[in-house]
């Protein structure tokens, strides 16, 4: 990796998940499927959700501090979170309809997640606007489930 990631240490290992963030196209797309698909593997507790939540506020405090950055692509913790929150409860068949769901939402923003991204400073909207595209995610797609007589 660059001096630059040697400089920051273990805070942008976390934040770009090992430099994922930095080497793949699409960074937030390829770690988002990462996440869903682990987290319909391996259930993730909602606990841990939280631990990685709180640990992504503080480290993507520091890594927008030292880089000036106001949301970096390679800032994919975020999704994580996100994601494990918009599969969590659905098991791995649905894990890519949970991915699409949060990406559209991610993408798109719309309200209220683009409302949490403005409103919300720094790291807190950076954080919090992919927990609530999570959430939504997840809420739309159990209704889904409900709506097709899918186990919802």
């Amino acid at each position: 990796m660059s001096s630059s990631f040697e400089k920051r240490g273990w805070y942008e290992w976390v934040v770009t998940l090992g430099g994922l963030g930095r080497i793949v196209p699409m960074p937030g797309t390829v770690a988002s499927l990462a996440a869903c698909l682990i987290a319909s593997v391996v259930a993730i507790p909602i606990w841990v959700v939280g631990i990685v939540a709180a640990l992504g506020l503080f480290t993507v405090y520091l890594y927008i501090k030292e880089t000036q950055g106001v949301d970096p692509k390679e800032v994919v913790i975020d999704e994580i979170v996100g994601s494990w929150i918009a599969v969590w409860g659905h098991g791995l068949s649905y894990a890519l309809p949970a991915f699409l769901l949060f990406r559209i939402f991610d993408i798109l923003k719309p309200m209220p997640v683009s409302t949490v991204e403005k409103r919300l400073p720094g790291t807190w909207g950076i954080m919090a606007d992919d927990v609530v595209a999570g959430c939504l995610s997840n809420v739309v797609l159990w209704l889904l489930r409900w709506a097709f007589g899918l186990g919802g």
